[in-house]
């Protein structure tokens, strides 16, 4: 079923981890990588944890512009049940309510799994202020800059998607996409939490506001719900798909549709057709617009360029967009604009070897690229013999012909390649042979 649902469409696979055990979903990831292999293809994994952050009652409060807090051993900090307060260095909040009235001068409250301790010094019932002295020295951050931390070396290979699901979430939004390298609009649990009548609103919102910072976006939870139980969705789900779309969202999700219902296999193939035939209603001239009128200026070098090849690309009417990039950064821009025909992003690994294999070790950089809307990654290296010159023209020669061979474009269509030459950046047309 897995290599089913990769010829469908399939482009990530998520595990959610709020059901079933570890061992499990290692057996689903290994029949995963066994259908990747068997029908060379590729999807990276998403891992959806329990983790709750930002103002979620289940943790501790926001911090003053996401900075983590530096403690040292002796100095006297105030613990308030405030949870509108953003910390800092003086104060810190929590979500228990009566802990002014549980604790006393002399008891000991841990934080952060024990790693974090505070003796109490005295309680204002009233205030809800708890003022303590920190045993040791340690540094409080925001739930995200602690995950980064315990993923320590494996931090560079894995992306952090955050999603909001409560009105908090909702309001503090640009603090936390700041903090992501990707997000989610989980419409569910958010459904619950905020007024049924603007969750389209805050879908609309969130979308906007990834698409202007260039980083990527899932739209989740029951887009073709019916397809559980039945082989058609409803028309209000395939609507609710291609206005995703057309909002600009980078991805959308099936849940229990591939889950657990009875059609996974067409629920894949029905969602892709949809969001075919709603990508070819989008004027992306108009979207390139809006887009560049939100850029930083001055713009980086990097974003210049790729912003560049996009208003090329639309110009001459190209077939396809071809960058080199070794970590993905530069084709991930060129996404970010938006141009109106795919991205072969070509990931050239550091190690050069003389072949090109999706198991090498400089993957993440493409398979990371599987979430950006219309990007195609392959990986390329190149002879190690061969000159940066030469290794350059090899790539994109090797890069032409697997486009040709995914249909991406033909004999006589104009190309606009991005790549480097020694310190040099280079946006050209060429025209496929």
């Amino acid at each position: 079923m897995a290599e089913k649902l990769l010829r469908a469409g399939m482009n990530v696979a998520r595990f959610n981890f709020s059901h079933g055990s570890h061992e499990y979903h290692q057996e689903t990831l290994d029949n995963l990588r066994k259908a990747m292999e068997n029908t060379a293809s590729s999807a990276p994994s998403c891992f959806d944890t329990k983790l709750r952050t930002c103002r979620d009652r289940k943790s501790n409060g926001l911090l003053e512009g996401w900075k983590p807090v530096q403690l040292k051993q002796g100095q006297e900090i105030l613990v308030s049940t405030d949870y509108d307060i953003k910390g800092d260095e003086k104060m810190i909040c929590m979500s228990y309510k009566k802990l002014a009235e549980d604790v006393f001068p002399g008891s000991v409250i841990l934080c952060a799994d024990g790693t974090i301790t505070f003796t109490v010094l005295a309680c204002d019932k009233a205030k809800g202020l708890v003022r303590c002295r920190c045993e040791n020295t340690a540094m409080i951050g925001s739930d995200l800059v602690e995950v980064r931390k315990l993923l320590g070396e494996h931090a560079k290979s894995i992306l952090l998607m955050s999603k909001v699901e409560n009105q908090e979430g909702v309001a503090n939004f640009d603090e936390i996409l700041a903090n992501s390298d990707a997000f989610m609009v989980a419409r569910g649990d958010l459904g619950m939490e905020i007024p049924i009548e603007k969750i389209f609103l805050a879908q609309k919102v969130m979308i906007y506001k990834c698409n202007i910072h260039g980083k990527p976006v899932v739209t989740a939870t029951q887009m073709l719900e019916s397809m559980i139980k039945s082989p058609r969705p409803t028309r209000a789900e395939a609507t609710d798909v291609a206005n995703a779309v057309l909002d600009g969202t980078d991805c959308v999700m099936l849940s229990g549709e591939t889950a657990a219902g009875a059609y996974p296999e067409l629920a894949v193939a029905t969602m892709a057709k949809i969001c075919l035939e709603a990508e070819s209603t989008i004027d992306y001239s108009d979207v390139f617009k809006r887009i560049m009128s939100n850029a930083p200026v001055p713009m980086s070098p990097l974003e210049s360029l790729a912003s560049s090849a996009v208003r090329t690309a639309n110009s001459a009417k190209a077939a396809l967009i071809l960058v080199l990039t070794r970590g993905g950064s530069t084709a991930k821009l060129v996404a970010k604009y938006r141009p109106g025909m795919p991205i072969l992003s070509v990931v050239v690994p550091e190690i050069k070897t003389d072949s090109f294999d999706w198991s090498c070790s400089d993957e993440s950089p493409a398979r990371h690229s599987l979430i950006f809307r219309g990007l195609v990654p392959i990986l390329c290296a190149g002879s190690a013999r061969a000159s940066h010159e030469e290794s350059t023209e090899e790539a994109l020669e090797f890069s032409l012909e697997h486009a040709k061979t995914k249909g991406l474009c033909k004999a006589g269509d104009a190309v606009v390649a991005l790549h480097r030459i020694g310190t040099a950046s280079i946006i050209k047309i060429v025209t496929v042979k």
